[in-house]
């Protein structure tokens, strides 16, 4: 691969991860970086991420290779109205957004549908910014790409084989496709988990009984509510159709089962609840989705041969049992690419301190 141009407006947590796992991959690449934050742009030229940086949208970006847009979704339309005059025909614009439909619709309104194709890493973290940013956030997640009806299949590929170079996994749908699905599995969840908690609050005593004993389930099912509510509202704005619709059949089957309860329908409860396990336990990565296992660390371990094995040696070496392990490619909500399962807490604990000690990164959702 000839040495590369790369731009980024927006060094956050997903473009710093992304330039940190391109410079990784092509440590002879040019990698401009606009960032509002003086501080951002000087520690990622500091850590020789970025080569050249700026605080303005000018023609040092016009002329990349590949423009990744990591700035927040509102800001999108914005800043591609100041770097059109600047865009050269040859570069490949991608964005990084949750929500695929309005930056489509803007590329097409500015006439740039034969050089973008959508980008959306299924990955991240409770952890924002640059100074959380690494390479191995990309790692084995789903990176899902949606190409205009106008881009060149060359384009397309040539971005498929980018992501690959960053070890992600590329899947590649419409725009719409991505909405509809990512409402379902992603946006749902997170006004389902909100609302749970809302009601408990609503509904707790005086001396907070319910707060005080909520665990297992319940904290699973909620913690992805404690994400930002600035992202999320801005989600629901940009996909509301989308969620709108899905929402409403969801309060169709809640009040269908709250009929079953009412009247004590006893196989319709017994068909809900055994045919959502079934469905559930089709899953193939039981580590994707909203709902994490319980006494689960989430690990960051480098993409090379050896490294699984290596932590299984090391908890092998301790005693500490593993209940499941597996690999997470949905990972807008959890912390690493591996997940382990224990069958206590206690092994959790344990676990964590020899991470710690033999210089591995970890999360652990309680």
């Amino acid at each position: 691969m000839s040495k590369l141009t790369f731009g980024f407006v927006g060094m956050g947590l997903i473009g710093g991860s992304i330039a940190k796992a391109l410079r990784s991959e092509q440590p002879d690449c040019t990698i401009i970086a606009y960032d509002l934050d003086a501080t951002t742009l000087a520690t990622a030229q500091s850590e020789g991420i970025a080569d050249v940086v700026t605080t303005d949208l000018d023609s040092r970006l016009g002329h990349c290779d590949y423009l990744f847009l990591c700035a927040p979704v509102a800001h999108n339309e914005d800043n591609l109205l100041r770097l059109k005059p600047h865009l050269s025909p040859d570069c490949l614009i991608t964005d990084v957004g949750s929500v695929k439909t309005p930056i489509h619709r803007q590329i097409a309104r500015l006439g740039l549908e034969r050089q973008f194709v959508g980008g959306h890493p299924m990955t991240g973290s409770e952890r924002s910014g640059f100074t959380n940013a690494k390479a191995v956030l990309l790692e084995n997640a789903y990176y899902i790409l949606t190409p205009t009806n106008a881009v060149a299949p060359e384009l397309l590929s040539s971005l498929r084989t980018l992501v690959l170079s960053m070890k992600a996994l590329p899947l590649v749908m419409t725009c719409e496709e991505h909405d509809h699905i990512t409402a379902a599995v992603s946006h749902l969840p997170h006004i389902v988990a909100s609302s749970l908690v809302g009601l408990v609050r609503d509904s707790d005593s005086a001396a907070g009984q319910m707060k005080m004993i909520a665990a297992g389930g319940f904290k699973d099912i909620t913690r992805i509510a404690s994400s930002s509510p600035v992202m999320w509202q801005q989600i629901c704005l940009n996909n509301r159709d989308n969620i709108g619709a899905l929402l409403g059949e969801y309060i169709n089957a809640l009040t269908s089962i709250s009929e079953s309860i009412r009247t004590g329908d006893e196989a319709a409860l017994m068909d809900f609840f055994a045919d959502a396990r079934n469905y559930r336990d089709s899953f193939v990565d039981s580590a994707s989705g909203p709902i994490a296992q319980s006494h689960a660390l989430y690990i960051d371990i480098p993409d090379k041969a050896g490294a699984l094995a290596a932590i299984v040696t090391l908890f092998a070496d301790h005693d500490i049992n593993i209940k499941n392990i597996g690999i997470s490619h949905n990972r807008e909500q959890e912390e690493g690419v591996l997940l382990i399962e224990f069958y206590d807490a206690a092994s959790v604990g344990n676990s964590g301190r020899l991470l710690t000690a033999a210089g591995y990164g970890y999360h652990c959702k309680s």
